[in-house]
């Protein structure tokens, strides 16, 4: 569908339609009564969004300071002044975003002055273009049209065909879920969990032939190339195509299960699982326009006044893919792997618009970085090349043709920023938001779900609640090409989500629970870690764990506060336990024990992600010099900084870390002291029965068990011993 800025023309365009058949008059009833049901869903969200709010500003920050940027604000003295700068900050901001901050990408805006494409328009439009009988790319919907057989048993047929009964959609909306465990090779532990009757067991293969995956034409001879690269020679010669990992995650992608696997490792396997998700998106958008176009030269050849329903082949808007990722960078890498996948050889380059526009904008110049910036692999990994976080753009693709920066509504797949969706999306009472070109989408990949708990959570479930909804506008489609799923409002039940992460937390576990509806079932990959990040701290340490006693997981938070501050802190009071280091993962409780220990006037300093450079120069100077004796210090710091801190000889983590290594990081930053007086070093470590996965992940499972049964509350372990 091109998108149609001129509201007349897609006002008349509905009064044509409506005239067909009863459905769509329901389905036109609801585009305009629908706000109503979105102000009540907005006032549920509004409330949690009040405790999110002073997190915001980390989003477009966090980037800046990867750079030595002295941007961000000192910290302010107490949280509702915080919370207040950062939503008017926020408002001010999605203002600026609507009014063109990155107005290319604002399907809102129309035609934007600044950059025009309406010579693409038409070319890459679905409505006006035929399968082009030379071309190699509708061999595979020729081929499958040959046989029945071999069409039907097409994954992307089976899923997008299958027509669910109102019986089943209730299933799904009221039963729980029932689950299965299965061992693949791989991947290892795999819990399988489905609302609708059992599905068959799916088992992994040990060999897939490309030729059997059911890939688009030319998808089958670019992948081995494309892939080459993650290929060694510990692979079978009889597996050319995919590595061990590859192979099953994208067994069970190409089955349109949703997917959660939450062992993506930017230094190792990060780029094996982008590739193998970029060829699924890849494979499903070229099948679904293929078959519009096919439909297309279908309809323009039957005789006229024949009224045919087997042309339902679209959605309500043209997006069927979202691809949800953390930096411009990876944006990047995901074009070049379509272009490699649909580049059939060096004689035969895709044609795509844009492309010098895009490398200007999301490319990056390695002199950027300071050569004398060092470290950890994992933090350069991360990291790498542009890593600025609000962006969001359309990319059309054609038969053999690319097109970059496409009106979101002429788009087949876009690729943004949590707070790229957030500025676009906008909030209820704003003028300028949009979500209609969500309604449709069929797959939502969601990568590197780990680094927005960093940047801000609150950005990804406002997403999920926009996501699948009934348009507000029709758009200037053609209802007699929308499968009745749309119609039906059923789009949850057909969208595949394929969710990625560094780890296992419960914020990322209850988006896949809650927010994933697919009637295919879940696919959730659950390993235990056997040994915890504990095991790589060098130093010789005693490690004390003091568990909290809590009836539930709303009482923690001030359960956890009035522990510490009753039963930890008195005993760091004393100057002898100076150069003491508090290490506290959550922004809100920092600024809580900040704001107390102001109040009680403990000798103290602090850092955060919003502290200027000069004051952490300054609190780390004092900390290291004993100046100062207690040092409140950020887990998003420590994220986006990796600063090492001199001088500790105390530790208290206030909670579980959220990454697990770096547990390991804070503690070995113990060696950086100079003196070595190791026999006064000491770490404390609070924790509650609803840390077990934290505490499994830094402990291991068997202490994790022992600890969660045992009746003790204090439990010791030492590292660094000979």
């Amino acid at each position: 569908q091109s998108e149609n800025s001129d509201k007349s023309s897609a006002e008349s365009d509905s009064e044509t339609e409506v005239e067909q058949v009863s459905v769509y008059h329901k389905l036109l009833a609801t585009l305009k009564t629908s706000p109503e049901s979105e102000s009540e869903e907005e006032e549920d969200e509004s409330e949690s969004e009040e405790t999110g709010e002073s997190e915001t500003e980390m989003d477009s920050e966090g980037s800046q300071e990867i750079r030595e940027a002295d941007g961000g604000e000192e910290d302010k003295n107490d949280a509702p002044e915080q919370e207040e700068a950062t939503d008017t900050a926020e408002q001010t901001l999605g203002q600026e975003q609507a009014d063109g901050a990155d107005a290319s990408c604002d399907p809102s805006q129309g035609v934007i002055d600044e950059f025009t494409d309406v010579k693409h328009e038409s070319e890459f439009s679905l409505e006006t273009n035929f399968m082009e009988e030379e071309s190699g790319d509708c061999n595979a919907d020729e081929r499958d049209g040959n046989s029945p057989q071999a069409f039907s048993e097409d994954p992307f047929k089976q899923h997008m065909d299958k027509e669910l009964e109102d019986k089943e959609v209730e299933k799904m909306s009221t039963l729980p879920k029932t689950s299965s465990q299965s061992q693949w090779p791989r991947l290892g532990q795999l819990t399988f969990s489905s609302t609708l009757e059992k599905h068959k067991t799916l088992k992994a293969d040990k060999e897939v032939d490309v030729k059997q995956l059911y890939l688009h034409k030319p998808l089958e001879s670019t992948w081995p190339k494309v892939n080459k690269q993650f290929m060694s020679s510990a692979n079978k010669p009889s597996n050319p195509s995919f590595t061990p990992l590859q192979r099953e995650l994208f067994c069970i992608m190409n089955t349109y299960r949703d997917l959660f696997y939450p062992e993506r490792n930017a230094l190792t396997n990060g780029e094996e699982i982008r590739h193998a998700y970029c060829l699924h998106a890849l494979n499903h958008v070229l099948k679904a326009n293929d078959q519009v176009l096919s439909n297309n030269a279908k309809r323009r050849d039957q005789k006229p006044g024949t009224d045919n329903d087997d042309y339902r082949d679209q959605g309500l808007t043209r997006p069927k893919v979202l691809m949800i990722v953390p930096f411009r960078e990876c944006a990047l890498r995901i074009v070049h792997i379509f272009i490699s996948l649909l580049e059939v050889n060096d004689k035969r380059k895709i044609d795509v618009s844009n492309k010098k526009r895009f490398k200007g904008e999301f490319g990056s110049d390695p002199e950027e970085r300071p050569p004398n910036l060092k470290r950890p692999e994992d933090y350069e990994a991360v990291f790498a090349g542009n890593i600025d976080d609000h962006f969001r753009i359309g990319v059309a693709i054609l038969q053999k043709s690319m097109r970059l920066y496409a009106p979101f509504y002429s788009s087949d797949i876009i690729i943004a920023s949590p707070l790229g969706m957030r500025t676009i999306i906008g909030a209820q009472g704003e003028k300028k938001r949009d979500f209609d070109f969500l309604s449709s989408i069929e797959i939502l990949i969601i990568d590197q779900a780990d680094i927005y708990l960093m940047q801000n959570w609150e950005h990804v479930l406002h997403l999920m609640k926009h996501i699948n909804l009934l348009p507000l506008d029709s758009h200037g489609v053609d209802f007699s090409r929308v499968r009745m799923l749309n119609l039906n409002n059923w789009s949850k039940y057909y969208r595949q989500t394929l969710l990625f992460s560094a780890l296992q937390d419960p914020q990322i576990n209850s988006v896949f629970n809650k927010h994933c509806f697919n009637y295919m079932g879940q696919v959730a990959i659950r390993n235990i870690p056997l040994s915890g990040s504990i095991s790589h701290v060098v130093v010789q340490l005693p490690h004390v764990f003091r568990r909290l006693e809590a009836e539930n997981l709303t009482s923690v938070i001030d359960i956890r506060f009035q522990f510490f501050v009753d039963k930890v802190l008195p005993e760091y009071r004393d100057a002898i336990m100076s150069h003491t280091l508090i290490y506290v993962p959550s922004y809100f409780d920092y600024v809580r024990l900040r704001n107390y220990f102001k109040k009680e006037e403990l000798n103290f300093t602090h850092i955060c992600e919003y502290t200027k450079k000069a004051g952490v120069c300054r609190a780390r100077r004092f900390f290291l010099k004993g100046e100062k004796q207690f040092l409140l210090f950020t887990e998003r710091f420590h994220f986006y900084k990796r600063y090492t801190i001199k001088g500790i000889r105390n530790l208290i983590f206030y909670e579980l870390p959220t990454y697990s290594h770096f547990y390991s990081e804070i503690c070995n930053m113990m060696k950086a002291t100079d003196n070595g007086v190791d026999a006064t070093w000491t770490c404390t470590v609070l924790y509650s029965k609803y840390d077990a996965q934290k505490l499994a992940a830094v402990v291991g499972i068997d202490r994790t068990a022992q600890m969660l049964q045992s009746k003790k509350n204090v439990h010791l372990f030492v590292t660094g011993e000979n």
